[in-house]
């Protein structure tokens, strides 16, 4: 009798393992699942014959441009979403299109994909296009009118007056849970913005679940770490989960990442720590209660929020098996936490920091900086001038700038130049890790990039206004200016600059020949809704938005337009761009590796190894000496000893083996893909998908999506 217990104990056992393991062998949500894992138990292709791996079919899209979608597959569909936020179905053995949705507000923009619910008959797509969450049935593509107002729901819902007109859109998928979805926001990053508010609607009806304010009204914990009114979202906003979350499941836990709070650089008007800015939130998911929360950075001026969902994982610790929550980091960091309490498993230690010159500005006084894992980026502090790079031409030009600018850690926003690294993209970006569940290894890549960080006060501002007003032959105080210009002046010149030449290489477009690429509605729908990293323009009118594209597009007026620049609210320091440090061939001037592939053991803290991701082709000896390159998109990682990853500026495909991080094979790419891949199994035959867009980093546009498999 205790042998047949024994047995069935076991058999109990593994089956409960095994269990575990089956939810991992599909691809039905974003990143792979609720933990954001990017990880599959799929077993096909392995590390002898992942070199047979060949393309099994394209998909070409109607548009092309930048794709920052990872697909999900579901009952056979492979559901995603195009440059242009046209949401497809594909046969996902084939690539046959099954259905293509159009919201009339799609023209283009940023969408990293789709979420999926189902019950029974009931399949549903959600997306997000503009300011509305828009629910799809997953079987035809058609709208579900009972859900919202004829299948949509405006995401202002639940916002404060002041903020019903205010740039609001989502460019990650909402979080499934039960019946519930909790939607990640995009919003401005001006003193305009709106407030970044989580908000869960119900996937039936739409109807607004719960919200919780992530800036605190008065009563509420966390309120005392902003001025009184700081809620009111006069001049103060964001604190937005734009990342996406993930959830557990068994214990409903929601786990939120949460942006900086707007304005990014220039904290004037937000004194304090700002919570729950940069903190990793834990929410009871189904009414949005508080649980804990852990800020990463206090009282950011640096916008350093988090870039990526977190991911859930079980470490070993002292013999102990602990549920964990691991959050990687713009600034190269892996914050480690218990799942339930929200305490670092690695000691943090509080960094005393440089207090800032500007007037006004309070920089907090400490950062939290983990002991362990070690940063998985260079950090800036680690750099000398013999850092600069050996292929520069202009190698002493470049050390002048090294020595001038200011290279301390958190070094506070000046009116001179402070030298960041990781640089505003990180370190970590929105592909985010991947990682073994069960054995606690964090897989992530990294760009190495330093970028300027630099302020000018307003009275500049006010200055150039000024001056364009004498020029223009027009006298001071409340005279008229065009308002298209001034316009361009408030919200344009800080990425495009005053020439609108832009920055291709930092992702900023010349607008110079606008007129010839696009049309004035697609730049108006840019206008409102954003793209890339450009955010909406806020707190600006139908017709002050037409006057700006009439700018743009070369348009005289012989009416002269008067904008009262009060509605527009301008910090007392202006941020004014983001350069990059450059050679003069436009590529990073400091020392390679430009790009990194790092696995982490998170039970020990330890770094397992570190390759090099990416190379430069047009320098010598990147077969023996790669330099690594920019990166966008996350890795994924299977339990039989691979890691898949595309995301690199040379549009290659790559698989490295997870335990030594060494190169199995590689392949071009028709374009690059800044996404993560997805990997799923149908008919018996495995498959890896990915989204290949380009344009980011001045690479070439596509418009295909690809499939491998083994042949």
């Amino acid at each position: 009798m205790k042998n047949i217990i024994i047995i069935i104990v076991i058999f109990l056992f593994a089956g409960c393992k095994n269990s575990e393991k089956n939810k991992y062998d599909t691809w039905r949500e974003y990143l792979g699942g609720p933990d954001r894992n990017h990880y599959s138990t799929l077993a096909q292709i392995d590390t002898g014959n992942v070199k047979q791996l060949a393309i099994a079919w394209t998909w070409d899209a109607p548009d092309s441009g930048q794709m920052q979608m990872s697909p999900v597959m579901v009952n056979g569909v492979v559901y995603g979403v195009t440059a242009a936020l046209k949401v497809f179905a594909l046969d996902a053995a084939t690539g046959k299109e099954l259905w293509i949705y159009k919201d009339s507000l799609a023209s283009n923009g940023t969408s990293r994909g789709v979420a999926y619910w189902e019950e029974g008959n009931d399949k549903r797509i959600f997306i997000t296009v503009a300011s509305n969450l828009i629910s799809l049935n997953a079987t035809d593509g058609k709208l579900i009118s009972t859900f919202g107002y004829n299948g949509k729901v405006d995401l202002h819902t639940g916002l404060p007056d002041e903020a019903k007109d205010k740039f609001i859109t989502s460019t990650t998928p909402g979080t499934i849970y039960k019946n519930l979805i909790i939607m990640p926001v995009r919003v401005a990053e001006d003193a305009g913005a709106a407030p970044g508010h989580v908000k869960a609607f119900d996937v039936r009806t739409g109807k607004l679940a719960w919200t919780f304010h992530t800036i605190p009204q008065p009563g509420e914990k966390g309120y005392e770490t902003w001025p009184k009114e700081a809620y009111k979202n006069i001049n103060v906003g964001a604190v937005n989960n734009w990342a996406g979350t993930a959830v557990d499941v068994k214990t409903g836990t929601i786990f939120i990442p949460l942006g900086s709070a707007a304005p990014d650089f220039y904290g004037g008007n937000r004194k304090g720590a700002n919570l729950y800015a940069n903190c990793l939130l834990a929410l009871n998911a189904d009414n949005g209660t508080y649980k804990w929360h852990f800020q990463m950075i206090h009282h950011d001026i640096w916008d350093r929020d988090p870039p990526a969902p977190p991911n859930l994982i079980t470490v070993t610790k002292d013999g102990k098996q602990i549920d964990a929550v691991a959050q990687v980091t713009k600034q190269g960091y892996t914050f480690v936490l218990d799942r339930s309490t929200g305490k670092s498993l690695f000691p943090i230690t509080e960094i005393a920091e440089p207090p800032s010159k500007l007037s006004g500005e309070e920089a907090w006084p400490t950062q939290p900086v983990p002991s362990l894992p070690k940063p998985f980026a260079r950090q800036i502090s680690e750099l000398t001038e013999n850092d600069i790079s050996p292929f520069a031409g202009n190698k002493e030009e470049l050390k002048k700038i090294f020595i001038a600018a200011d290279k301390r850690s958190f070094a506070p926003p000046d009116t001179n130049t402070v030298l960041m690294l990781p640089g505003y993209d990180g370190g970590a970006e929105y592909g985010g890790a991947a990682a073994d569940p069960y054995k606690g290894i964090l897989y992530v890549n990294a760009s190495e990039m330093a970028w300027f960080l630099k302020m000018k006060m307003e009275q500049e501002f006010n200055e150039f206004i000024k001056n364009k007003r004498k020029r223009m032959g027009r006298n001071e105080g409340n005279t008229p200016t065009l308002a298209g210009e001034q316009l361009y002046t408030i919200h344009c010149v800080a990425c495009h600059g005053k020439d609108r030449v832009g920055n291709a290489i930092s992702g900023f477009p010349n607008l110079t020949s606008i007129a010839k690429k696009l049309t004035q509605q697609t730049v108006l729908q840019v206008i409102s809704n954003g793209k890339g990293k450009m955010p909406g323009v806020s707190n600006i009118s139908k017709e002050e938005k037409q006057q700006l594209v009439d700018f743009l597009f070369g348009v005289e007026k012989k009416e002269v337009v008067s904008i009262d620049l009060s509605k527009t609210p301008v910090d007392k320091y202006i941020h004014t761009g983001y350069p990059k440090f450059l050679d003069d061939r436009g590529m990073p001037a400091i020392a390679p590796p430009w790009g990194t592939l790092t696995a982490i053991d998170l039970n020990t803290g330890q770094h397992l190894w570190q390759s090099i991701l990416g190379i430069t082709p047009n320098l010598p000896n990147q077969d023996t000496n790669p330099t690594g390159c920019e990166n966008y998109g996350g890795p994924i990682v299977t339990e039989n000893g691979l890691l898949f990853i595309a995301a690199t500026k040379d549009g290659m495909f790559r698989a490295f083996n997870k335990y030594t991080g060494k190169i199995l094979w590689q392949t071009k790419l028709p374009a690059a893909s800044f996404a993560t891949p997805a990997m799923y199994s149908v008919n018996g035959k495995q498959f890896i998908v990915m989204a290949c867009g380009g344009e980011k980093l001045g690479t070439a546009k596509g418009n295909k999506i690809v499939a491998f498999a083994l042949p």
